[in-house]
């Protein structure tokens, strides 16, 4: 019997293993959970990210947006969605993650994301804005107990806490210096690109179902 895997050559290999995570999901109740550090500090300082883009852009006072939109072949949450502007913030790990100098965006991905946001919600420009914030203390007092465990420390050495500590503040650096925003612009052609790899991550999920 040939694998299903061979099937849709044209899905990502990201793409497949979403598909398979929610087959075994669905078949079998497997549930595969995901939790890091930087997707943790992202929540964590979602709001003031939104905050710092709003003063540093002169948009005003910005709120995040909780309503959720789907379509036929989207879903997701925009950060911000007001009359006026469509935007998603993207809090950078520590600055050495912060692109200060990239010219485009550095991840493709969130191009793909604006544009399905577009269309959800029937805009045709968007912003991607990164910041950079603080780190919760919370958070960099774990960093700092991580630092200790891979140095095998068993005493706290001030060099290496105040090292830490370092990493993970960024007051130094002005505000307007810590936001570096993409203009996206909706494309159609890229959402029909969209959809189609939608169609055939379904007919990809159906098939794996069948198989097992």
């Amino acid at each position: 019997m040939t694998s299903p895997r061979s099937k849709n050559e044209l899905l990502s290999q990201t793409a497949k293993t979403y598909v398979e995570e929610q087959v075994l999901l669905a078949k079998y109740g497997i549930r595969k959970t995901f939790s890091s550090r930087y997707t943790d500090k992202g929540n964590l300082v979602e709001d003031e990210s939104i905050r710092i883009a709003s003063e540093a852009l002169e948009l005003g006072f910005l709120i995040k947006n909780d309503e959720h939109f789907s379509n036929e072949w989207l879903t997701g949450t925009p950060d911000v969605n007001t009359d006026t502007i469509l935007l998603d913030v993207k809090s950078s790990w520590d600055a050495t993650t912060f692109p200060f100098f990239a010219t485009e965006i550095p991840n493709k991905d969130y191009f793909y994301q604006l544009q399905g946001y577009l269309e959800l919600v029937g805009k045709t420009d968007a912003l991607l804005v990164y910041c950079l914030v603080n780190t919760p203390e919370d958070m960099v007092q774990d960093e700092i107990r991580r630092a200790h465990w891979n140095a095998k420390l068993l005493e706290e050495d001030p060099e290496l806490i105040e090292q830490v500590t370092k990493r993970h503040n960024f007051d130094h650096i002005p505000d307007n210096r810590r936001v570096k925003f993409f203009e996206v612009k909706k494309d159609e052609q890229v959402i029909e690109q969209i959809k189609e790899r939608v169609e055939l991550c379904r007919e990809y999920y159906e098939t794996l179902y069948n198989f097992l």
